[in-house]
């Protein structure tokens, strides 16, 4: 289960110099308190992404994100660009659905409130975590997340269907992105393979960007937004994980995840004011205890 959340390869990696200076730091942090602090990061640079949009629209905040998580991860590993031939296909496919994910995602919260868009996501790693299960108790959990949805959809008010049908995409993106996740790390080595496919996904949103922006993407102020977009959603919360993952068991990783959801709904209300209805606080509360009790009724990972 803990492989659907983890932003990457599913085992920790190899620290090079400035990531041993950046871990001793995070030592002193309890690892419970790292994956929190995490989540939340990601979940505020949604937000902060979002109020971005009236300048660069979603297209273009994708692209900063990307291009700056990039450049960031290019230079802490800086990855040779010969692979094996088995290598090539995952890295490409792997920055695919990494530009894709997060272009739908992008689109969906400029419609939609923040934690309804994460809410309908989250069945991404949900539904690979229940994939293949025949026991009745996981079938529990996926008919608790599909009624949170069910319910999201009666209560949608002026919810825009469009911007619903992008979460959706954005979760079996995700899906993807976990599964192919699982294969980068097999055939890459240390930080290297999420570096090259970063810099791929980054390529591939750019001309959507750059067609949606132009040249307001080169504004100073727009250049120091889309950092901290990339910083609070990708390079922070993925150094807190990796370092979170080296003391706590992964299910427990995985059900601190689980509060992602829920924490995306705060967000949406405290940064930019987007109030929920009680059924859809209760529709995110059903994918949340769905998520924790898949968590927990899975196997230990070795």
């Amino acid at each position: 289960m803990v492989s659907a959340y983890i932003d990457g390869p599913g085992q920790p990696l190899p620290r090079p110099g400035l990531i041993a200076l950046a871990g001793r730091t995070l030592g002193a942090i309890p690892p419970t308190l790292q994956v929190l602090i995490g989540i939340v990061s990601v979940q505020v640079g949604a937000a902060f992404a979002k109020q971005l949009f009236a300048v660069t629209g979603p297209a273009g905040t994708v692209t900063l994100r990307l291009f700056f998580a990039a450049v960031v991860l290019l230079l802490i590993w800086r990855p040779a660009l010969r692979m094996g031939r088995r290598a090539v296909p995952v890295v490409l496919g792997y920055g695919l659905v990494l530009a894709a994910m997060n272009i739908f995602f992008y689109q969906a919260i400029a419609r939609i409130p923040l934690g309804i868009a994460v809410t309908i996501e989250f069945l991404g790693p949900l539904g690979v975590a229940l994939a293949g299960s025949r026991r009745w108790r996981d079938a529990i959990w996926a008919l608790l997340a599909a009624g949170g949805v069910i319910l999201l959809s009666e209560t949608r008010g002026d919810l825009s269907m469009l911007g619903m049908a992008f979460a959706l995409a954005a979760g079996l993106c995700w899906g993807a992105y976990i599964l192919l996740g699982a294969a980068l790390g097999n055939r890459t080595s240390e930080g290297n393979g999420l570096a090259l496919a970063m810099a791929f996904g980054a390529l591939v949103a750019m001309p959507t960007g750059i067609l949606e922006t132009g040249t307001g993407l080169l504004d100073p102020w727009v250049l120091f937004i889309g950092l901290m977009v990339a910083l609070l959603s990708s390079v922070i919360p993925y150094s807190l994980e990796l370092e979170a993952l080296r003391k706590i068991p992964p299910r427990v990783f995985g059900i601190l995840m689980s509060l992602e959801p829920a924490v995306a709904a705060v967000a949406g209300l405290i940064v930019l004011g987007e109030a929920l209805h009680v059924p859809q606080w209760l529709a995110i509360c059903c994918v949340v205890a769905a998520s924790i009790g898949a968590t927990r009724s899975t196997n230990p990972t070795p």
